[in-house]
């Protein structure tokens, strides 16, 4: 006898996200409850809660987990559901977070219709996270695993300092760790093939920070990686390589190359004199240092994404 799990969601909502948004979950859940869905709201409170959520609820009570927040949040639940068997609930995400990149990425408009419907009646889309090992534990990633510039930038954007500028954040502390760039370089093995960058950035995506393109070729739902190495070193370059993210243009921009891979290490070559760890970026969020080693996760995630 097959079960069949009941019209039900746990909706985990981070309720710091997307403070200016805050109507979109509400009418979300209208809408929903409007096709006779029971919705239960539960706000994270500390790091670490949508993770334990996501790994411990109930399957047999919920059909859909969905996330109202950024990719860090995502992240968390992902990390989770990346942790249980195949018979873990679907998940389906209210973005509300500053670059949104999964929701981009699964095509999905951050409007109340389109974020309800598809909670309730997505196609599911199977994906197997990435899964970054360093010190500590292993971090899942739905999106990406960074080391290098965008890593340091990362670092550098404080929670208070996030909430109060938004993207706006990043571009600030761009220019900062422009003005103390040095040419440190990272050695990266791909499937046992050793390349030398000045930024590394290992992607299930094809986007990047929202709706710009840095793997054409990457899908979720094929169990490969795809490692861009920005190969050219320089204040000049970095800037270079940012302009042509923005304008569209950086999977076609010289000393940029994409490979695709299964099992992928990251350590450093030359410091260059910095005295700092070289920090490693997940989804978004500060989360590890170098060296590590990137794989695909064995557990699966079940995505819904828009009919």
């Amino acid at each position: 006898m097959t079960f069949t799990p009941p019209k039900s969601i746990l909706l985990i909502r981070n309720p710091i996200a997307g403070r200016r948004r805050r109507g979109l979950v509400e009418d979300v859940m209208r809408l929903v409850q409007a096709e006779g869905w029971t919705v239960d709201l539960v706000d994270t409170e500390a790091a670490g809660d949508a993770r334990r959520l996501a790994e411990t609820c109930d399957a047999r009570r919920y059909a859909v987990i969905a996330v109202a927040g950024g990719d860090g949040t995502i992240n968390e639940v992902v990390n989770g559901l990346a942790r249980r068997s195949d018979g873990a609930p679907a998940l389906a995400l209210v973005p509300l977070g500053t670059a949104n990149v999964l929701a981009h990425e699964l095509g999905l408009r951050a409007t109340a219709k389109v974020v309800a419907e598809t909670m309730i009646a997505g196609r599911e889309l199977l994906m197997r996270p990435g899964e970054a090992t360093g010190s500590g534990l292993p971090r899942h990633f739905s999106l990406m695993a960074g080391a290098g510039f965008d890593a340091k930038v990362v670092a550098g954007v404080t929670a208070p300092l996030k909430r109060r500028l938004g993207k706006a954040a990043y571009v600030w502390r761009s220019m900062i760790e422009t003005r103390r760039y040095r040419p440190v370089r990272y050695a990266v093995e791909v499937d046992g093939v050793a390349f030398e960058a000045a930024s590394v950035i290992v992607t299930r995506s094809r986007l990047y920070a929202g709706p710009y393109v840095v793997a054409p070729a990457a899908t979720l739902g094929e169990p490969l990686l795809h490692v861009c190495l920005f190969e050219r070193w320089g204040r000049s370059q970095t800037l270079r390589f940012g302009l042509a993210l923005l304008l569209g243009r950086l999977p076609k921009t010289g000393g940029y190359r994409v490979i695709a891979g299964r099992d992928v290490k990251v350590s450093v070559l030359s410091d260059a004199g910095e005295s700092r760890s070289q920090p490693v970026q997940i989804d978004g969020d500060n989360a590890l240092t170098l060296p590590v080693s990137i794989a695909i996760a064995s557990g699966a995630v079940r995505l819904l994404r828009p009919v």
